[in-house]
């Protein structure tokens, strides 16, 4: 049996016309994780080193990883029912749902039309979101677009993985990285709240550093240069999000990034000179969960009451492409 939890948000009305338009804000969030747990030390064991070492170079303590016969569809779906719980949206309302994910489980069909009929939202569109890590911000901003423009009411983004499932066991660089789960959330117009301008990048002349090749299927990664590009470019989109939402660093409450690596985002907050109070770090019993990170690391926050009502967040991934990117977020 698996774990499904509801991540609370700020109440909200139905489609609202804010100053400037339309503005999107999250109405729900939901998240769901599989239950069979591996610990860093049995993965260690296999790898023949010491439980430390996985700890002093990831952070990572434990991940969630799916069983044989669970789908990333199934997972999706029961991360995205539960926010649109929390939402009070009934699925019939929905007129896009947007998956982000490296590992649906097959070449085709896509995870999202497969989600959108579990969920029975019948009027929606559905499609996949391939941005990597960098997944769940990327929906985030095209069902943004398409809520202030007026082309949707309601949009469903879900960023679900099962990354155990290209992770090489034996690979010493990433079989201690990865871990399985979903997390969703529901957009709509509100007068209180919304998320701000979405800055996305890329750079694909860097594209080796991560990369799962179709005659494995197994995740390679330059572990080293992939580190000094993630924290370069994490600083680097935290300011111009911030600039872009005309805010300061210092009006940002709480900072959350992608959870790629403990390491990553402690040199980050070193980086910007930020206290750790504000960053989210929650990647010791969950890990690299890729298009699910940035979901999952706000139901932590939450619910360990760091997230609270009214306050201004700033969220930041980084992953395969290269891409990346930055957004600020009204609670």
């Amino acid at each position: 049996m698996g774990m499904t939890t509801v991540l609370s948000a700020p109440d909200t009305a139905h489609p609202t016309t804010v100053p400037g338009g339309p503005r999107a804000a999250i109405l729900g969030c939901g998240t769901a994780l599989p239950g069979h747990v591996v610990a860093s030390a049995a993965i260690a064991e296999h790898l023949d080193v010491p439980e430390a070492w996985i700890l002093a170079r990831t952070g990572i303590q434990a991940r969630h990883v799916a069983a044989p016969d669970e789908r990333l569809s199934d997972l999706a779906a029961r991360a995205g029912a539960a926010a649109l719980a929390r939402a009070g949206v009934d699925p019939m309302e929905l007129d896009l749902v947007l998956v982000a994910t490296v590992s649906a489980d097959e070449l085709t069909p896509a995870a999202a039309p497969l989600v959108a009929h579990a969920l029975g939202a019948v009027r929606a569109g559905a499609l996949d979101i391939g941005a990597a890590c960098t997944g769940f911000l990327s929906a985030l901003a095209m069902a943004a677009a398409c809520i202030e423009s007026g082309r949707a009411d309601r949009v469903l983004v879900i960023g679900a993985e099962t990354l155990s499932r290209l992770t090489n066991p034996d690979d010493r660089r990433t079989a201690a990285l990865f871990g399985d789960g979903a997390g969703a959330a529901v957009l709509g117009a509100s007068a209180d709240g919304g998320l701000g301008p979405v800055v996305l990048r890329q750079d694909g002349g860097n594209a080796d550093l991560i990369v799962a090749p179709r005659r494995t299927g197994l995740i390679e990664m330059q572990g080293q240069d992939t580190f000094r590009h993630a924290v370069n470019r994490l600083a680097e989109v935290t300011g111009q999000a911030a600039q872009a939402a005309g805010v300061s660093l210092e009006e940002i409450d709480l900072f959350v990034y992608h959870q790629a690596n403990a390491r990553i985002t402690r040199a980050v907050g070193a980086r910007l000179g930020l206290e750790s109070s504000r960053v989210v770090d929650c990647i010791a019993q969950i890990g690299n969960t890729s298009a699910a990170s940035l979901p999952l690391a706000l139901a932590h926050a939450e619910s360990t009451g760091r997230l609270q009502p009214g306050m201004t967040v700033l969220l930041a991934a980084f992953g395969a492409g290269l891409t990346w990117g930055g957004a600020v977020l009204e609670w």
